[in-house]
């Protein structure tokens, strides 16, 4: 049959594997492909050709190739270490994402060090050299299950506890069977770029990011693997590190206790920020910032009631008021559009002389933005300071030292906020923050804007692309990471955001990610959200909250 792929076509025999057209076409990507889109519906490249509609080829330069070639490399790892300690039953525990690399821990006997990382690494590229097929198949969840049980993986074991299917898919690799929440790559030879290096109190499996053939430089910030090793220990402490664990807590009944724990917690952490704050009478602006979805309107305005409880004046504002009129904001040369993340759409100027004179004690009209104008206006909104007063200022240039250049950095407590998330799906498969920032969005832009699931996934890409521009460079700078992820979240946002992705249509070429994202939320039990109080971020997403978000 004869199918097309980037306008050309191709000759290809009935009964056919996309990898059969995949070595047809690989000298027209740059990078290496890895599964196949027909009838917009993502392929392993070892399936079979069932049409000759057109094909797309995903390569590992793609976000859904990444994700693949993430999730095998685990699936490889796992594999050698299972060669290199035999008998022990050793297990790699993947906690979370650090820079481009995961963050893992070895359970296992034998101590790691150098020496054992190195023959972990010289393993797996004696395996990616063998180029072993990674094989797919089908079996009962029952039997799963007892796989796992054998296996000790308690957590993947639980995690199909709860699963309605009778059936299940699983990977072997050369004996080593294993389940993953996704497409993987068809052979161990498509897993040529990667490192391992020891960190802290574990090791990190390094990846290729925006060159796709060339292991990413890791940068991390030791602030954030401190902030996510605090979250993930929280977790472990109240028994709750997997998505399994959480089933189990909910199914016993321990909702309730699990939504009020996590709030008390995280009260308990604003409470202590309040503290830092107006124990240091300098800090006269406390400047927030983080990416989308985080919570920074609710967090500033718990953040300002706890300064109340210590007796210090909070003065709550969004950089949103300092847009310039939008007829002299700068536009992406790409698109013409208004980038309307670029700092430059600030009144830079403005903010500071404002931001100064009310540090000396003057009165200041601040500007109000209207959005239906696009406008800057005077509506007699005017603020000064006392002497012990604060501004609480939020927004996504919040860190920026070119926004607030003219403000002194001893008078300034800067706050990175993001949703760093705290459980796992199981042992090998880490909950993508990115992700619950995205089930985040949707809820809220449903409820606040009318917007549907698919447009806010048409335009996740360009927030993204925005983040990495205008936030993620200066999140180092922050004097404080916060955390804004509660634990049991996922389980709520399910009821508000399944229905929205149903609604997307098979036609939409946001329905790939649609589903990707439904069988990401089933695997969690829901929690119905009545139980959760008026001032919870969690309600600036669901609806509900006491604060104007």
């Amino acid at each position: 049959m004869e199918i097309k792929v980037k306008e050309k076509t191709y000759q290809v025999p009935d009964k056919s594997s996309y990898r059969f057209l995949a070595d047809l076409v690989k000298k027209e990507y740059k990078d290496d492909i890895v599964l196949a889109k027909q009838d917009n519906r993502l392929h392993e490249l070892v399936s079979g050709i069932e049409n000759d509609h057109p094909v797309t080829m995903i390569t590992t330069g793609d976000i859904d190739g990444r994700r693949a070639y993430r999730r095998s490399m685990v699936l490889l790892m796992q594999k050698a270490i299972d060669l290199i300690l035999p008998g022990e039953n050793p297990d790699i525990q993947v906690l979370f994402s650090l820079d481009q690399a995961y963050f893992c821990r070895l359970e296992a006997e034998t101590s790691l060090d150098q020496d054992l990382l190195s023959k972990l690494k010289d393993t797996m590229e004696n395996l990616v050299e063998m180029d072993y097929p990674i094989r797919k198949y089908t079996t009962s969840t029952r039997e799963a299950r007892e796989i796992f049980q054998k296996a000790k993986m308690p957590n993947k074991e639980r995690l199909l506890k709860y699963r309605s299917a009778s059936t299940i898919h699983l990977y072997d690799l050369c004996g080593c069977k294993d389940y993953f929440y996704g497409y993987m790559v068809p052979s161990t030879g498509f897993l040529r770029y990667f490192d391992l290096k020891l960190y802290e109190d574990g090791f990190v499996l390094l990846f290729p990011y925006k060159d796709a053939k060339k292991v990413a430089d890791f940068n991390p910030s030791k602030k954030f693997y401190l902030t996510q090793r605090h979250s993930g220990g929280w977790s472990e402490e109240l028994g709750i590190p997997t998505v399994g664990a959480l089933n189990d807590a909910v199914a016993h009944g321990g909702a309730r206790d699990i939504i009020l724990m996590s709030e008390a917690q995280m009260e308990e952490r604003i409470g202590n920020l309040a503290k830092q704050i107006a124990g240091d009478p300098r800090k006269r602006f406390v400047m927030i910032a983080g990416p989308s979805s985080s919570g920074k309107t609710s967090f500033s305005y718990r953040l300002s009631t706890q300064l109340r409880a210590q007796g210090v004046t909070p003065h709550p504002l969004s950089l949103d008021d300092y847009y310039m009129d939008r007829d002299r904001c700068p536009r992406d040369p790409v698109t013409g559009e208004i980038d309307l993340e670029s700092i430059d759409c600030l009144d830079i100027e403005l903010f500071n002389q404002d931001m100064t004179a009310l540090h000396r004690g003057e009165r200041v009209e601040l500007p109000v933005f209207n959005f239906k104008t696009g406008k800057s206006e005077r509506r007699g909104r005017f603020m000064q300071l006392g002497g012990g007063d604060v501004m609480v200022i939020e927004g996504i240039h919040g860190l920026n030292d070119r926004l607030s250049y003219m403000i002194p950095r001893e008078n300034k407590f800067r706050i990175y906020i993001s949703a760093l998330t705290q459980l796992s799906i199981d042992e090998h498969n880490p909950l993508s923050t990115t992700d619950g920032r995205l089930i985040r969005r949707i809820v809220r832009d449903s409820r606040t804007r009318g917007t549907s699931a698919e447009e806010t996934l048409k335009m996740w890409h360009s927030v993204r692309a925005g983040e990495e521009k205008n936030i993620f460079p200066f999140q180092d700078g922050a004097d404080v990471i916060f955390n804004s992820a509660l634990i049991y979240e996922m389980a709520v946002l399910k009821l508000y955001a399944l229905p929205q992705l149903y609604a997307i249509e098979e036609d939409s070429p946001m329905y790939p990610e649609a589903v990707r994202l439904i069988k990401l939320l089933q695997y969690f039990l829901s929690i119905p959200p009545e139980d959760i109080n008026n001032t919870s971020l969690v309600r600036e997403f669901i609806g509900g909250s006491v604060f104007p978000v």
